[in-house]
Order: C-alpha cells, then sequence, then structure tokens
C-alpha cells in the first residue's frame, strides 16, 4: 500500500510534465527562439538520460560526445549521400554509435568506472582529430557540410512540428529505460553496480550486462546527436567538443544521478536558467552562477534535485516534533 502511495504521486507528476510538454507550443505561440530552445532540451534530454543510464551498470564516461558525434556523422551522411530521410537515418547512425561502443566496452569493460570514463574521453579528443585530418575530404574538416532538416522549412509551423518528433523520441526513450530499469536486466545492473564481486558470487556474469548498458547508452547517444545535427541543418567537428560531453553530466548530477527522473529535471532546470540569464544579458556570468549552483547542489543536495521534496518533507517533520 505505501509503495502504491509513492508511485501514485510520481505517476501524476510525470503526467503533468507530459500535458505541460504537449501545450507549451500554443503557450509561446511562434516564438523561433523558445521553440529552439524546446526542442535542443528534449534532444539533450535524451542524451543526458543515455549518459545516465549507463552509469546504472557502475560505468562512467567523460567523452560521450564521441557517440554523439558519430551518430550524427552518420545519420547525416546516409542523408546526404544516400538520400535517404533523416528520421530513417537517426537509426543508422544510432546503430553506428552502438557497434563503436560495444568495441570500446569488450576492450575497456573490465576498468573500474572512472578508467574507462577516461578512456572514452581520449577517444573523444582522437575521433575529432581523425575527422578534422584524414576523415577531412569525406567529411569537410572543419567546415563540415549542410544536412537536411528533419521536417523541411517549407512547411508552414516546420519548428512545431519538429518539436512533437523529438517531444515523441524523448518519451519512447524514457518509456524504453523505465520498463528495462525495473526488469530482471535492471536489478542486474543494480546488482553490480552496488558490488560487482557480490554480482558474480550471485551468478551474475557483469561482461554481456555492460556491454549491454555500454551500448544502449551509445545507440541513444547516435540519435541524439542526429537529431541535433538534423534541427541545425549543419555538421561540424564541434559536436565532438569536450563541453558537449560534460553537459550530460551537469544536468544528470543537478537533477540527480542514477535516477530516471534526474537527467529530466536536471536539463530542464539547467537550459531554462542558462538561456534566462543569456536573455537578461549575463552572457559571461552565467558560466558562474551555474558552477555555483552545481557546487551547491553538490553539498547540500548530493542526490540532486529529485531529492529536494524528501528533504523538505524530512525537515518539516523535524520543525513538527
Amino acid at each position: 500500500m505505501r509503495l502504491a502511495q509513492v508511485r501514485t504521486p510520481r505517476n501524476l507528476l510525470a503526467a503533468v510534465i507530459l500535458a505541460l510538454a504537449l501545450i507549451v507550443p500554443f503557450l509561446v505561440g511562434q516564438n523561433l527562439y523558445l521553440l529552439t530552445v524546446l526542442v535542443l532540451m528534449l534532444i539533450f534530454i535524451i542524451y543526458s538520460s543515455a549518459w545516465n543510464f549507463l552509469t546504472f551498470s557502475g560505468q562512467g564516461s567523460l567523452g560521450h560526445a564521441a557517440f554523439l558525434g558519430l551518430g550524427g556523422y552518420a545519420a547525416s551522411l546516409a542523408a546526404v549521400r544516400l538520400g535517404l530521410p533523416p528520421l530513417l537515418t537517426l537509426v543508422l547512425g544510432g546503430l553506428f554509435s552502438a557497434f563503436i561502443g560495444i568495441l570500446i566496452g569488450i576492450t575497456c569493460v573490465r576498468l573500474r568506472e572512472w578508467f574507462l570514463a577516461m578512456v572514452t574521453f581520449g577517444f573523444a579528443v582522437i575521433i575529432q582529430t581523425l575527422v578534422v585530418s584524414q576523415l577531412a575530404p569525406v567529411t569537410g574538416g572543419w567546415d563540415g557540410f549542410a544536412v537536411p532538416k528533419i521536417v523541411p522549412t517549407s512547411i508552414p509551423g516546420y519548428l512545431v512540428l519538429e518539436y512533437y518528433v523529438v517531444l515523441l523520441l524523448a518519451v519512447l526513450v524514457l518509456v524504453l529505460f523505465y520498463f528495462l530499469l525495473r526488469s530482471r536486466i535492471g536489478l542486474a545492473l543494480a546488482a553490480i553496480r552496488e558490488n560487482e564481486t557480490e554480482a558474480r558470487a550471485a551468478g551474475i556474469n557483469p561482461v554481456p550486462f555492460k556491454l549491454f548498458a555500454f551500448g544502449l547508452s551509445a545507440f541513444v547517444s547516435g540519435i541524439a546527436g542526429g537529431l541535433e545535427i538534423f534541427h541545425f541543418g549543419y555538421i561540424t567537428p564541434e559536436i565532438f567538443g569536450i563541453d558537449l560531453s560534460f553537459w550530460p553530466i551537469i544536468y544528470s548530477i543537478t537533477g540527480g544521478l542514477g535516477t530516471l527522473a534526474g537527467p529530466v529535471i536536471g536539463t530542464i532546470v539547467v537550459t531554462l536558467l542558462w538561456d534566462g540569464l543569456n536573455v537578461l544579458g549575463l552572457t559571461y556570468g552565467r558560466f558562474i552562477i551555474i558552477g555555483i549552483l552545481l557546487v551547491l547542489i553538490i553539498i547540500f543536495l548530493p542526490r540532486g534535485l529529485v531529492s529536494l521534496p524528501g528533504e523538505i518533507e524530512k525537515r518539516w517533520k523535524r520543525k513538527g516534533e
């Protein structure tokens, strides 16, 4: 009974957020800037959720932009060179990222989380270097190349349609992670994360589960990369940038690392704060404010913003005693 009571408010909150997401384009009207912010917010919810899913297996990544970029390049090249529709090439980009991710996982799956994280960081740097040098005849080097939009700009209200396409994909990704984490796979990943030695003793082989988590995380990140590229209509090696490797970490820690809702809440809060401060003219000051926010959350809310209601309830009960 208590479990049902806990789940009902959460389900209600999720329903409210989804309802707001459905009607928000009507609230902002034809404001292209706000619609662009909303689309990018949804793309980064997908991306940060993919990064966060990797942590459920006890693994970490400091170079996840490698998979974001690989998915973006594979999808855009398939769209430009083969003439395939962008929505179809998103899957191809995700599969390519997953393939490379599994190859890295096979090589490094026995490494501890932050040793693996450093490998992924180095891999992102290497990939970016290759794209602007040896692969320049195909990728266009630093100049990049133009790609088609998800929804052609000739269609009236194309940005609103694009928003709903990305929203649908974001919901599908979150639902996928939700059911996976509550399945036997999720239980195995939790056991491996908490104590890999005990998981082995219980008959769980960590290797296939870690590879699965790495591959799926890379797959979803690759889809997010394709979405970002098709949104802007252009791709450059900047998609492999260090900042794009750290944003999902910031979003996940802010919202609540190792929780399904954490990346969603963190991405929404930080994005609104980031762009809101920019509108107010705090172009450089927002770096300081976001940094202070992150430090305060780590010190006072180590489980992220998702734990804020529980912390408020605890303090309220203490005052009442």
